[in-house]
């Protein structure tokens, strides 16, 4: 990925742009400005130093571009395109490399173990396809292995262990996010593993309690924990949900938070602040011409009710 444009080519904070990052007055934003610094302007570099998902390094860089601290956002080169369908391995390709490649061997055994069951021929190539179709190297496939166990287990229960099928299926998820080296494949296991612990503590606040959420429930709690909304203010917006809604809605829930982020409000003394402040009438003098126009029909249309008021209340006679 190509390095962004910084103003002036800076390698260090100049007292210019450190007033800039002072007015945006926002957290995400400096954090991302410090990691471009650091990392000679590579975005993609930042990104994983800042361990972000893709939708919180996007609103970060937005805001750094508001206040002309960055350029425009490189143009991401992609992945080369892949066919869609891996090639049909055979049994003598998996024998091959069995025999013939010391790291798919011992790949084949880490698997092995992780599942506590020997790999059936099937099983093998599905394995081999993660390993030489998608091109994953054998630690990240290992970390991958023990991650859909663990989710297996919280899923279906202790000692439970997924299918082949499953393992590749998010191989071809971990593939698609570019998670596929090491360091991105731990940093990504963080912050799963992170969410997981704030799931536990959100599902209670949202009723569930006696079940695990669901794949686009997960989503939508990501996307609000990378909001970086607390506890509490996500409590509030359930509330809010169930007055207006009479139950749960997690898309209208949704639209609530989303709207709190773009406004900037994260803490509930700032949400709560936000809806009790008065709103503000604009001041017809210095607002647009089509207020202006909106406020010279008010005037005239009260100095008609005046006139015609004090018409219906003359004696006609003229006494």
């Amino acid at each position: 990925m190509a390095a962004v444009a910084l103003p002036g080519g800076v390698v260090s904070l100049s007292a210019e742009n450190a007033d800039r990052l002072l007015a945006l007055d926002q957290g995400d934003g400096c954090l991302l400005y410090l990691a471009l610094l650091r990392h000679g302007g590579e975005l993609a570099q930042a990104q994983h130093a800042l361990g972000w998902s893709q939708g919180r390094l996007d609103a970060a860089y937005a805001a750094l571009q508001s206040v002309e601290l960055v350029g425009p956002a490189p143009v991401p080169q992609g992945r080369p395109l892949r066919d869609d369908r891996p090639p049909d391995y055979g049994t003598q390709d998996v024998a091959q490399a069995l025999t013939g490649d010391a790291a798919f061997s011992t790949l084949q055994q880490q698997v092995e173990r992780s599942l506590g069951a020997k790999l059936s021929p099937a099983d093998l190539k599905t394995l081999y396809t993660i390993y030489d179709y998608l091109g994953l190297p054998p630690e990240v496939i290992y970390l991958l292995t023990g991650w859909c166990v663990e989710e297996t287990e919280r899923r279906c229960g202790p000692g439970r262990r997924p299918r082949m099928s499953q393992v590749k299926k998010e191989a071809y998820r971990w593939y698609d996010r570019g998670v596929d080296t090491l360091p991105a494949a731990e940093a990504f296991l963080r912050a799963q593993k992170s969410l997981a612990r704030r799931e536990r503590t959100l599902l209670p606040l949202l009723g569930i309690r006696d079940r695990q959420p669901l794949d686009r429930e997960r989503e939508y709690l990501a996307a609000w924990v990378d909001w970086g909304f607390p506890d509490e203010v996500i409590a509030l917006a359930y509330e809010k949900t169930l007055l207006n809604k009479q139950t749960m809605s997690w898309p209208y829930m949704n639209s609530i938070l989303k709207s709190w982020h773009a406004k900037g409000l994260r803490t509930l003394r700032e949400v709560r602040g936000e809806a009790a402040a008065p709103s503000r009438p604009a001041d017809p003098s210095t607002g647009t011409g089509e207020g202006r126009r909106d406020a010279r029909m008010a005037r005239n249309i009260a100095a008609l009710r005046r006139a015609a008021g004090k018409t219906d209340g003359e004696d006609p006679s003229g006494r």
